[in-house]
């Protein structure tokens, strides 16, 4: 497929690799030059000087930014060059709001907005192991999954626009609570003078096991929170799940909790700590970066 790229941060830049290693013709565009054209040295694809410009042409458009308003001005500037019948593929974590929009301002032109947030980090896209929740029309999902495939290990289409955010946002929610628990185990295990590797080893086996767990238990023990995914854009996402809560009624007290002790982490100095520095507000600053 002819795709274009947008947007090449410690997401973006390693899919759209995994696109042009898989034989697409991948162009990109970086608001930042030098990321897209060493991203294009590397993965001997095409840069482009302007969203329109990459958007020209291509089958498929792709875009992980930062926020509604990003994609906005991503979309609205796409569209004046884009083809009917292009797919949009918006891997950004946004408001359901902006996914319905964005869909029927696609449709006016006669193109697809899917919205496809992902889950995995920055070790995630690395890996091409990226879990992609999709919203959007069924046919334009059909067509774009063998290009997400490049970039992904589990692709799920979660029904209308709107319904792949509102997923990533189900997500979120469970790494808040997941992540505030785990903080607590180690400094509790800290606090009680236990070995933080046997403590692992012993609970890592049971019911207490996570994802989180496996992969963040013996940096938080040491105090080592620069593992991708941000506190910053932690509570971006966050204040996206308790906008909607708002909206459709449900209860989400832990949650709420957790956006809290994130802003603590921020005031900490931690706004580009990664999401399991959760633990610096419990245990002894040293180490943290």
């Amino acid at each position: 497929m002819k795709i274009a790229f947008i947007g090449l941060g410690v997401m973006g830049a390693p899919m759209a690799g995994h696109l042009a290693a898989a034989g697409h013709q991948v162009a990109v565009f970086n608001r930042a030059p030098a990321k897209a054209l060493a991203w294009a040295k590397t993965h001997r694809g095409e840069t482009a000087t302007s969203v329109a410009e990459a958007a020209r042409g291509r089958d498929l458009i792709a875009l992980c930014v930062g926020n509604d308003d990003d994609v906005r001005g991503v979309i609205g500037e796409a569209l004046t060059t884009a083809a009917a019948g292009t797919i949009f593929v918006d891997h950004t974590t946004t408001s359901a709001v902006l996914a319905r929009e964005m869909a029927a301002r696609a449709a006016q032109h006669g193109c697809f907005f899917l919205g496809a947030p992902v889950s995995g980090g920055q070790a995630g896209a690395e890996k091409g192991q990226l879990s992609v929740m999709i919203g959007g029309d069924g046919g334009a999902v059909a067509r774009a999954e063998p290009a997400i495939g490049a970039y992904a290990k589990a692709i799920r289409h979660m029904g209308e626009a709107g319904a792949g955010q509102l997923t990533k946002m189900v997500n979120q929610i469970c790494i808040a609570g997941v992540v505030q628990g785990l903080a607590e185990a180690v400094a509790f295990a800290a606090k009680a003078g236990l070995d933080p590797d046997l403590v692992y080893q012993a609970v890592s086996q049971g019911a207490a096991q996570s994802w989180q767990m496996d992969n963040r238990w013996a940096t938080m023990a040491r105090g080592e929170f620069d593992f991708g995914f941000a506190v910053d854009w932690m509570r971006k996402d966050l204040g996206l799940v308790l906008a909607e809560a708002r909206a459709n009624g449900a209860r989400l007290e832990i949650t709420a909790l957790v956006d809290q002790f994130y802003a603590e982490v921020q005031a900490m100095g931690g706004r580009r700590w990664d999401t399991s520095s959760l633990a610096a507000r419990l245990l002894p600053p040293r180490g943290a970066q």
